[in-house]
C-alpha cells in the first residue's frame, strides 16, 4: 500500500511529497522544494533512513518553488524525472522566475519523461496516474491513487482556497474548469495533498470552498 509523508521547505512553504510502497520500498518524490542544504539532508535521510528506492521524480507544475530541490534529487537518486511538457518553459527561464522573488537559482537537468494523461507509474503494484489540470501554470498535472483515494493537487486546489492565475500562464477560467471536470468528479472521500498548506478532502471543497461556491 502505498504511504505519503509531507515535508514544508523554502520561503514559499511548499509542500514536497515522498510517495512509497510499503512493501517494494518503491518510491517517488514529489515537487522537492529543498532549498539549502539542511533541507536537502532531511529529505535524503528519510530516504535512507527507511531504505526507499527512488524510482521517479515528479513535478506536478514548475514554478520555482517546485523545482529548486529537482537537480538535487536527481544527482543524488537518479530516478526518471517527470515533468509536464508545457511548462518547460518555467525550467528554461528558471533564472528569470528566481529574480522575481530576489533569488539567484538556476536548473541545469531536463526531464527525461513527459508526464501525459495516458500515462501510468507504478510504486509496487500501485498506481499513479495523472489528471491534466492547467490554469495555475500551462501544464499542471495533478496525481491520483486510485486505490487509496488520495490526490496530489499541486497548486490547483487548495483548503479553502485555488491556485494563482496571475502569474505567467495563469488563466482563471481554465483553472476553475480544470477543478470542477478533474478534481471535483473524484470520490467526496478524496483526501487532496496541496502544494502548500493543510490537507483536505473533494467532497469538504466542493462543499466549503469559497472560491467554488460563490
Amino acid at each position: 500500500m502505498i504511504q505519503i509523508q509531507k515535508f514544508t521547505f523554502n520561503l514559499f512553504s511548499e509542500n514536497t511529497f515522498v510517495l512509497w510502497d510499503d512493501e517494494s520500498l518503491e518510491s517517488a518524490i514529489v515537487d522537492p522544494g529543498c532549498s539549502d542544504l539542511s533541507e536537502e539532508n532531511e529529505l535524503e535521510n528519510f530516504i535512507t533512513d527507511n531504505i526507499l528506492k527512488v524510482k521517479y521524480l515528479i513535478n506536478t507544475h514548475c514554478h520555482i518553488d517546485h523545482i529548486l530541490g529537482c537537480e538535487f534529487v536527481k544527482n543524488k537518486f537518479n530516478p526518471v524525472y517527470y515533468a509536464p511538457e508545457l511548462d518547460i518553459p518555467l525550467i528554461q527561464n528558471a533564472n528569470q522566475q528566481a529574480s522575481f522573488v530576489g533569488m539567484d537559482f538556476s536548473i541545469s537537468i531536463t526531464p527525461d519523461e513527459y508526464i501525459t494523461e495516458d500515462k501510468k507509474l507504478y510504486l509496487g503494484k500501485s498506481e499513479l496516474s495523472f489528471l491534466f489540470t492547467p490554469g495555475h501554470t500551462p501544464g499542471e498535472f495533478c496525481i491520483y491513487i486510485q486505490d487509496i483515494k488520495i490526490c496530489i493537487s499541486g497548486d490547483v486546489l487548495f483548503f479553502d482556497s485555488i491556485g494563482r492565475t496571475d502569474l505567467w500562464g495563469g488563466n482563471y477560467d481554465t483553472l476553475i474548469k480544470s477543478i470542477n471536470e478533474k478534481l471535483l468528479t473524484l470520490p467526496n472521500e478524496t483526501i487532496i495533498y496541496p502544494g502548500h498548506g493543510e490537507s483536505s478532502s473533494i467532497g469538504r471543497e466542493k462543499n466549503l470552498n469559497p472560491f467554488l461556491n460563490n
